[in-house]
């Protein structure tokens, strides 16, 4: 704890941005971990109903067990099985816009920690030009008779370019992981969802997997 303390008053007050965006990342990466699982976001009870539904006389039982259900596939499902009366277009109208609320649901945290990643760098670069600035004011001051305080100047001035890389990298990677677990969420659900239409009979021929937007 001390140690961590003298560095932040080793990089001056660019550590303080720097360290509550890694407060912030760190949270963004715990809540996204426990809600992308996929238990979570696929709920597996209604995906077997929903793979079950051989008969469209079951819908409304499955509808029901669907708003009973969390997760954004249940929903997903919800907004089918109710509008599955609608014409097609209408129909297709729906199932894209409830797609797009649920993958942004999703994708919720993600475009902080984005910028996370792509400002503490910066902070970081900061803090260390002011660091050098420091150090250069004091060799013009002192003169460079003693190499050792000259390096010990610069090392101060890199803490902050350390600091913002070591919380940048992390989330750039979580970032590009939770992405990548959203983009194949979204097509499990369009395909599920596709499967559902079909097995309802919601005019399969006139429902082009290609115009849903999920």
């Amino acid at each position: 704890m001390g140690e961590t303390f003298a560095m932040l008053q080793q990089g001056g007050w660019p550590m303080i941005p720097i360290a509550l965006c890694s407060v912030a990342a760190l949270a963004i990466i715990v809540e996204r971990a426990i809600a992308l699982r996929r238990a979570t976001v696929i709920n597996p009870a209604v995906l077997e109903l929903v793979e079950e539904l051989d008969d469209p006389g079951r819908a409304d039982a499955v509808l029901l067990a669907c708003r009973k259900a969390p997760g954004p596939f249940a929903r997903l499902c919800e907004a089918v099985l109710e509008g599955r009366k609608r014409e097609p277009a209408h129909l297709i109208e729906t199932l894209n816009a409830a797609g797009r609320i649920q993958v942004g649901g999703l994708e919720r945290g993600l475009t902080v920690l984005e910028i996370v990643a792509a400002i503490t760098p910066l902070l970081g670069l900061l803090g260390t030009v002011l660091g050098m600035v420091t150090v250069f004011e004091a060799i013009s001051m002192q003169g460079t008779g003693d190499p050792r305080v000259l390096s010990a100047g610069i090392s101060k001035a890199l803490v902050t370019t350390i600091a913002g890389l070591s919380v940048a990298i992390p989330s750039l990677a979580f970032h590009s992981w939770f992405s990548r677990r959203v983009e194949q969420y979204a097509d499990e659900m369009h395909e599920r969802a596709v499967g559902l239409l079909a097995r309802l009979g919601a005019a399969p021929r006139a429902v082009d997997p290609r115009s849903m937007e999920i």
